[in-house]
C-alpha cells in the first residue's frame, strides 16, 4: 500500500471513499474494498453499496450473496437508490429473502448457494423508492413488476410512464422494457419507435435485445428488412448465452432459411440452447432423435425428459409413449401414466386422450377415472371423433360417469360419422335396442359401413344379417362371401359360422370333413363354440375320424368357457 493509501485509511470514510473508487477504476479492486469497508462502517451509504457489490460480484473478496445482500439493504437503508434497485432485483429473481440475515452466521452460510421463490412485495418497495429518487435502473425495474409481478400488483399504464422515464434516462434496460410496453399496444404506428428503442438497448449489448432486434430484422418490422444482417444478430445473442436466440440460429443453419446450411453446426447451437433450459429446443432434439433412422430411442428419451422437466406438454407425451412402449426405456406402465398425467394437467388435450385411454384400459390411478370423461367431452365437442367414442364407452361402461345408454348411444352416433368401430358398436346398439329403439334396418346399414371400413367384427355381424334375413333381404351367397373373407382375415367367429353351415347344409353343400376343418380352425383361436363342436365331431366321429379321448379334451375346453351343452355331454361321457 502507497503512503497515500495509508494516509487516506487515516482520512474521512468520503475520502476513503472516493480513493476506493479511483483504485476500482484503475483496476485494484482488491487494495479498494478495505477502504469501501471503512467507509461503509461509517454508515455511508455509497460506500455500503460499494461494499454490497464487492461481495455480490467477487471483486476484491471472496464472494458471498448473503454479506452483499445485507450490506444492500443496509445501504437501501441509508437512502442508496442504487442499493435499492439491486437489492429489488435480488427479491425478484429468488436470490434474496427478508429473513436472510435475521439467523447466526452458521445459519447465513446455508443461504449462500439457495435460491427462494421471488418476493414481489418487498422488491416493489424498494423499487419504487429508487425509482422515485431518479434511478433509471429502478424505474426499469419497477416497470418490470408492475408488468410480469402479481396479477394483483399489475399496472400496464403506470409500467409504462415508469419504463418510458428509464429510457428517455437512457436505460438500456428501461429502453428494452419501453419497447415492449410499446409492442403490447399494438399500434402500428409504433413499429418504428420499437425498432428505435430495441437498438439501443441492443446497442448495449443486452442479449435480449439483440435477439428481439434480429428478429424485426428478420421480418421488416420498423427497419429495413435484411436476412444477413437478422443472421449476424442472432449469432451475437447466441454468442452471449441467450437460448431463445442459440435455437433459432440452429434452426436456420439446418434448414437455410437465413443463409447456408450447415446441419452438424446447427444441432450444435440447438443443444446449446437444449442444454441451458430452451425446452423447444429439448423438445426438437427429442423429434430429431426419433425421427433419426435408425431412430436412437434413448437419446430421444433423455431429451424429452429434460423438455418435460421444464414443462413441455408434447415432450411429457412423447416421453410417455416411450414408456408405455418400452422404446429407449425400460418399459413403464406407471411411468408412463404419469408424464402423460403431466401433459394433460396442462392442458394437452392429445395427452388427455391417451391417458383416458389407459384409464379405459384399467391402467392410471383412482383419481384419473373422475377426469375421464370431462376430457374426452371436451376434445368431443371440438370436433375429435375419437374422443366421441371414447366417450360414448364412458356412459356404455359407467367409467367416470353414471351408466346411461341413452347418452352412450349419442356420442356413438356422433363418432359413427367417422370411426368405424364407433360405427359398429352403434349398430349394435340398434340391432339389441340399447339406449334407442331397435331397428334391424339401420344396424344393418351401420355394420355395412363398418364392413367397409374393414373391421372383422362389423363383416360377421353384417353376414348374420344378410344369412338370416334381418333388417332386409335374406342374402345366404353375400353372407358366406363376408364369413370366407373374415376368415381368411384370422376371424374365429366367421370360421365356426362356416363350420357351422357345412355341417347343416344351409347355403353350403354339407361336408362333414369340411365342417370339421372350419370348427378345428376356430376351436384353437379358443372359440368356446367351436371346441364343443370340434369335440361332438371327435367323439362321434362325424366326420370320419372317431378319437373319444381327444373328442373329451375339447369338451373340456368348452366348458372351461362355461359352455353348459359341453359340460353335460362330459357328463354323458363319464356314465
Amino acid at each position: 500500500m502507497t503512503i497515500l493509501d495509508r494516509l487516506t485509511g487515516l482520512a474521512s470514510p468520503s475520502v476513503a471513499l472516493r480513493r476506493g473508487i479511483q483504485l476500482v477504476e484503475n483496476g485494484k479492486p482488491t487494495e479498494a474494498f478495505p477502504l469501501f469497508a471503512a467507509a461503509a462502517r461509517a454508515g455511508i451509504g455509497q460506500a455500503e453499496y460499494r461494499v454490497a457489490r464487492c461481495y455480490l460480484e467477487g471483486s476484491g473478496v471472496p464472494p458471498s450473496r448473503a454479506e452483499g445482500t445485507r450490506w444492500l439493504r443496509r445501504a437501501a437503508d441509508h437512502g442508496s437508490a442504487d442499493a435499492q434497485a439491486l437489492l429489488a432485483a435480488l427479491y425478484v429473481t429468488g436470490m434474496a429473502t427478508a429473513e436472510a440475515d435475521k439467523g447466526s452466521e452458521s445459519e447465513r452460510l446455508f443461504f449462500e448457494d439457495t435460491t427462494s421463490e421471488p418476493d414481489f412485495a418487498s422488491a416493489l418497495d424498494l423499487a419504487t423508492k429508487a425509482a422515485e429518487a431518479g434511478s433509471a435502473t429502478g424505474q426499469a425495474l419497477l416497470g418490470y413488476i408492475l408488468t410480469s409481478g402479481p396479477e394483483p400488483m399489475r399496472d400496464a399504464d403506470a409500467a409504462y410512464r415508469w419504463y418510458e422515464r428509464s429510457a428517455a434516462a437512457g436505460c438500456a434496460e428501461g429502453s428494452l422494457g419501453f419497447a415492449l410496453a410499446l409492442a403490447r399496444r399494438g399500434l402500428s404506428a409504433d413499429r418504428s419507435r420499437i425498432a428505435d428503442e430495441v437498438r439501443r438497448a441492443a446497442d448495449a449489448g443486452l442479449p435480449t435485445a439483440i435477439y428481439l432486434l434480429a428478429i424485426l430484422t428478420e421480418h421488416g418490422r420498423g427497419v429495413a428488412g435484411d436476412i444477413a444482417g437478422a443472421a449476424r444478430l442472432y449469432q451475437s445473442a447466441a454468442e452471449k448465452g441467450l437460448p431463445a436466440a442459440q435455437f433459432r440460429l440452429g434452426l436456420a443453419l439446418i434448414d437455410g432459411s437465413l443463409g447456408d446450411q450447415d446441419p452438424v453446426t446447427g444441432e450444435a447451437w440447438i443443444r446449446r440452447a437444449a442444454l441451458a433450459g430452451n425446452v423447444e429446443a429439448a423438445n426438437l432434439l427429442g423429434d430429431r432423435n426419433v425421427k433419426s433412422r435408425p431412430p436412437d430411442f434413448s437419446e430421444a428419451a433423455i431429451w424429452y425428459r429434460r423438455a418435460a422437466e421444464g414443462g413441455h406438454q408434447a415432450a411429457a407425451r412423447a416421453l410417455a409413449s416411450l414408456y408405455l412402449t418400452g422404446n429407449g426405456v425400460a418399459r413403464d406402465e406407471q411411468e408412463g401414466a404419469h408424464w402423460l398425467r403431466t401433459a394433460a394437467s396442462s392442458g394437452n388435450r392429445a395427452a388427455q386422450v391417451d391417458l383416458a385411454n389407459l384409464v379405459l384400459q384399467g391402467a392410471g390411478e383412482p383419481d384419473d377415472i373422475a377426469s375421464v370423461a370431462g376430457w374426452f367431452e371436451a376434445a368431443a365437442l371440438s370436433g375429435d371423433l375419437i374422443a366421441a367414442f371414447n366417450l360414448g364407452l364412458c356412459f356404455a361402461k359407467g367409467v367416470g360417469v353414471h351408466q346411461d345408454e341413452t347418452r352412450a348411444a349419442q356420442w356413438l352416433r356422433r363418432a359413427a360419422e367417422g370411426v368405424a368401430e364407433a360405427q359398429y358398436m352403434y349398430a349394435r346398439i340398434l340391432r339389441d335396442g340399447r339406449g334407442v329403439a331397435a331397428d334391424a334396418q339401420q344396424a344393418r346399414a351401420w355394420f355395412a359401413q363398418a364392413a367397409e371400413g374393414g373391421m372383422l367384427d362389423a363383416q360377421v355381424a353384417l353376414a348374420e344379417m344378410l344369412l338370416n334375413g334381418s333388417g332386409g333381404k335374406r342374402s345366404p351367397e353375400a353372407a358366406i362371401q363376408l364369413f370366407r373373407r373374415a376368415a381368411a382375415d384370422g376371424h374365429a367367429g366367421a370360421m365356426f359360422a362356416l363350420g357351422a353351415l357345412q355341417s347343416s347344409g344351409e347355403g353350403l353343400p354339407v361336408d362333414h370333413v369340411a365342417a370339421q376343418k372350419w370348427f378345428a380352425a376356430a376351436a384353437e383361436r379358443g372359440h368356446g363354440q367351436a371346441q364343443l363342436m370340434l369335440g361332438r365331431y371327435f367323439s362321434k366321429g362325424l366326420a370320419g375320424e372317431h378319437y373319444p379321448a381327444v373328442g373329451r379334451l375339447w369338451l373340456e375346453r368348452a366348458a372351461a368357457q362355461g359352455l353348459e351343452e359341453a359340460a353335460d355331454e362330459l357328463s354323458e361321457l363319464a356314465g
